[in-house]
């Protein structure tokens, strides 16, 4: 996918998750509290250092909570890093609009830049190396794009988007192929463009796989000793990736070993959130 964040596609996904927090009423809280007609002026700012992802969401979100005419002024670009204190945003609207969209809002964006904030400390990690930062398809169902794009934001680079951008013969798929260069050659025979990538535990099955022909090479919770030994034999032939059990301590070492990519599904599945406040700093008026 593109750095830029397509948010026109998005939009109606963002009106079915702000449909959620309404649940087919309104804001009771803002309608008792906040006149028709106030407005205010928020500042989205970081409670704590990190990397900021999503901000093109600011806007429509707003608007989908009730103002067309929300003026929305960025002060940091996706993809900054920003520390405690830093205003990311502005955004002038009215004051009900605001105050309904603020949880929705701060949810995607806490998120997203946890996300970004937790892949550049990997890629932070293995800078000088070669070796580049990737994600996996663990991520949280119908969310899939925005984290991606919040790993992109982080410095990371994508895998996969979907089962049908590229092949990953998987161990159940060697399973029930019977064996590694067999399971190849099926998806090989089915869909001769597509880059296939084919998961192997062993430096045997490497070897196997590397001489079916497989574009890229996923070294499966193989120990540093054993990666270095793939590398050295395949590393001109094929491209590799190491995967399971990595751990940010050591991202160094593995990424020191030859591999082109460290798979890290904790990038997407458990990340901290990176945390966001929406501070207004103009009274409503009438409220």
């Amino acid at each position: 996918m593109g750095n830029e964040l397509d948010v026109g596609s998005l939009r109606g996904w963002l009106a079915d998750v702000l449909a959620e927090d309404l649940d087919g009423g309104v804001d009771a809280t803002s309608h008792a509290t906040v006149a028709a007609t106030a407005m205010a002026t928020g500042d989205v700012v970081a409670r704590r250092d990190g990397v900021v992802a999503g901000l093109a969401l600011i806007e429509p979100v707003v608007r989908l909570a009730g103002d067309a005419d929300c003026d929305v002024v960025l002060r940091v670009a996706d993809g900054d890093r920003v520390r405690a204190g830093d205003a990311v945003a502005s955004v002038t609207a009215a004051t009900r609009a605001l105050l309904t969209a603020e949880r929705t809002l701060l949810n995607l964006l806490c998120h997203l830049g946890g996300i970004a904030t937790e892949t550049r400390r990997w890629v932070d990690a293995v800078a000088g190396s070669g070796c580049a930062v990737r994600d996996t398809r663990k991520t949280t169902p119908l969310m899939r794009r925005l984290e991606k794009y919040a790993v992109l934001c982080g410095g990371g680079v994508n895998h996969r988007m979907s089962l049908s951008d590229e092949a990953l013969i998987k161990d159940n798929h060697v399973v029930a192929a019977g064996g590694v260069a067999a399971a190849y050659r099926a998806v090989r025979a089915e869909y001769p463009g597509l880059v296939v990538q084919v998961e192997v535990d062993t430096y045997d099955q490497a070897v196997e796989a590397a001489e079916a022909g497989a574009d890229l090479l996923l070294l499966d919770n193989m120990d540093v000793t054993e990666l270095r030994r793939v590398a050295a034999a395949l590393g001109d032939r094929v491209t590799l990736e190491a995967s399971g059990g990595l751990t940010l301590d050591r991202a160094a070492l593995v990424a020191s070993t030859g591999v082109d990519y460290v798979a890290v599904g904790a990038l997407t599945h458990s990340a901290p959130v990176l945390d966001l406040g929406l501070d207004l700093r103009t009274a409503p008026e009438g409220g």
